[in-house]
């Protein structure tokens, strides 16, 4: 009995064999050719490296034209071409070089284990600014988060324009649209990096390979929802009535409300007159009063009374009777002649003792 789980995995290290001569002696029925136009800034690096191209195409029996009037490239087949495939990747070749990938890394599209997606996302976001940022997400500071996408995905990445270019093996390919169309609907690249990572681990261990890895991969959920933006002005509605609302007073209804309408047009005239002269009167009051504040001087802080210093103070009589004592005791002046006799004799003695 085999485990199925070993049927469904690659062995380690198995390659596909190469497409030879020997496999289609006989070359193909039919010439194909295909065609793609590229911009005016490419123009002078494809004509650098064209003849390159032309040597690494020739190897496989595919020609290759440039057209620098019409800025296009071609690629045909020749009756040699053995490889049906050989055309496919030629085509895929000269796509990858008018979408500015350099020609060291395009040329890898011509072995059998690399594949190459070229994704648009030009129509992916509406707003022209969010989608330089969503680019910029994609692009990372210094190109960090597009170097990093590259090590895990073991794929070349070009972002140009309005598409992204990839290059490198088929599982790594479907890893890079993915995290590129999550970009783009505003889902961080930092995310899928560490999915990507955990993934790479997980791989190493073979008793995990045939296993569910859910369990292991992180799950992240949005929490910025845009919140709706509420209107300034909000119009509350009114209780519903069956009724229609009052109509309302004209001029002359108001007029006859107030009795004006039986006066004289002389006498509207004076009431129309007082109320103007009314207003006015109201207007140079308020106008005068406004002129008078600069007058109002302003409330002044109260005086602070400085304390008295209390000059009230307790005498010690006894300190000064010692005072006086002890100054009477002082001898002011010379000393007297006897005295300072004695003072050189005492003096002269001590020098002899010594």
């Amino acid at each position: 009995t085999v485990d199925e789980s070993e049927l469904l995995t690659v062995p380690d290290g198995w390659k596909e064999p190469a497409f030879t001569r020997e496999d289609n002696p006989r070359g193909l029925l039919e010439e194909s050719s295909f065609a793609t136009l590229f911009p005016k800034y490419r123009e002078a690096y494809l004509k650098e490296c064209w003849p390159l191209v032309q040597k690494a195409l020739n190897e496989h029996f595919v020609n290759a034209t440039l057209d620098l009037i019409e800025g296009s490239m071609t690629v045909t087949t020749t009756k040699k071409t053995f490889d049906p495939y050989a055309i496919i990747r030629a085509r895929d070749l000269i796509k990858l070089l008018a979408r500015s990938v350099p020609f060291e890394q395009a040329v890898r599209i011509l072995q059998d284990d690399v594949a190459c997606d070229i994704i648009k996302i030009g129509s992916l976001v509406r707003k022209r600014e969010s989608f330089i940022k969503r680019r910029g997400r994609l692009l990372g500071p210094k190109g960090s988060t597009l170097k990093a996408l590259e090590l895990l995905t073991n794929c070349y990445i070009m972002v140009q324009g309005n598409t992204v270019s990839a290059l490198g093996p088929f599982s790594g390919l479907k890893e890079v649209r993915k995290v590129v169309l999550d970009t783009m609907k505003n889902i961080h690249p930092i995310y899928n990096i560490k999915t990507l990572m955990i993934k790479r681990e997980l791989s190493k261990d073979p008793e995990l390979r045939s296993q569910n890895w859910e369990r292991f991969l992180p799950k992240f959920k949005r929490k910025n929802l845009k919140k709706r933006k509420e209107p300034k002005k909000k119009n509350v509605k009114k209780e519903y009535t069956p009724f229609p609302p009052p109509q309302p007073e004209s001029q002359i209804d108001k007029e006859l409300a107030s009795g004006e309408y039986f006066l004289k047009e002389s006498q509207k005239k004076r009431k129309r007159m007082e109320e103007i002269k009314a207003k006015q009167a109201d207007a140079l009051k308020k106008r005068q009063e406004e002129r008078n504040k600069a007058f109002i001087p302003p409330k002044e802080k109260p005086a602070v009374k400085a304390k008295k210093a209390s000059t009230e103070k307790k005498i010690d009589i006894e300190a000064i009777k010692e005072k006086v004592k002890n100054a009477k005791k002082k001898k002011l002046g010379a000393l007297p002649v006897e005295e300072v006799k004695l003072k050189m004799a005492a003096d002269e003695k001590k020098k002899k003792k010594k």
